[in-house]
């Protein structure tokens, strides 16, 4: 009998204990929640994007960061965004070791707030950049190289090397209507870090390209369809580009900068 009374108030405690630590779990997961909707709805507005960004302040437990007023990482992805030249793109920011110093735990729409190191990009889909460069049905894909490694790429988030890229589509070339695959080396332009540089290297045919060949005469064409500059391209928070490639079907430029200031505001440049 006396082991029964043990056991049942060992029982009576553990539950005790789980439902204090569901209760405090689900507080701080609340917490968080707030934080991150808090965080999008000012980034909005600042930054005068059309709708909610995805947030997400990367941490558990969420409260003693905010009573530290650090965060250890800040995340703020704005898919279709209306931007300059291409139409749409997607902005995106990953803030590591973020100072709340200067600001509250919901961080305020015109606080400084200090990052130990910030990624920066913007990703253009295959559809916005056809529109642009004038080849409807133009698809990207990585360097063949690159296509069956474990990341799907040579960056940590995943963006391929800026040379041989694979460009697929119809250019408009006067005599010559077939649909072929060009390999494209990506740069930023020398005279200006917000332009994006597209130099067609070659035509490439066999396994996984359009496997179309180009008449001699109208190869310089052909390659002359797939080059272009695109300008105004400006990270968000003003990071300068020093990465470009390709991730899936998007071409991505990327630029990572330490010990930076920022403020909500400058997360969308152009």
């Amino acid at each position: 009998m006396r082991m029964r009374k043990v056991l049942i108030s060992v029982i009576a405690v553990a539950s005790t204990v789980a439902a204090i630590v569901v209760g405090v779990v689900g507080v701080d997961y609340g917490a968080s929640i707030y934080a991150e909707y808090r965080l999008s709805s000012t980034v909005r507005k600042v930054a005068n994007l059309g709708s909610d960004p995805f947030v997400a302040i990367v941490a558990f437990p969420f409260i003693p960061q905010a009573m530290r007023k650090h965060y250890n990482q800040v995340e703020i992805k704005a898919n279709a965004i209306d931007h300059t030249m291409v139409g749409k793109a997607t902005l995106e920011a990953t803030m590591y070791s973020v100072d709340l110093s200067y600001a509250s735990w919901l961080m305020r729409p015109d606080a400084k707030l200090p990052v130990g190191t910030l990624e920066s990009r913007i990703i253009i889909d295959s559809t916005h950049l056809a529109r642009y460069v004038g080849i409807t049905d133009l698809m990207v894909e990585a360097p063949p190289a690159e296509t069956n490694t474990a990341t799907g790429g040579v960056t940590a988030s995943g963006i391929s090397d800026s040379h041989g890229l694979v460009f697929s589509g119809t250019p408009h070339v006067p005599g010559f209507d077939k649909r072929v695959s060009v390999s494209v080396d990506l740069s930023i332009a020398p005279d200006d870090p917000a332009t994006l540089v597209f130099t067609p290297t070659g035509v490439l045919t066999g396994p996984d390209t359009a496997n179309q060949t180009v008449p001699d005469d109208k190869r310089d064409a052909v390659l002359h369809a797939f080059s272009s500059r695109l300008p105004n391209q400006r990270l968000p928070f003003g990071v300068a580009p020093h990465t470009v490639g390709a991730r899936g079907s998007d071409v991505i430029i990327e630029g990572i900068a330490t010990g930076v200031t920022i403020t909500l505001e400058g997360f969308k440049q152009s």
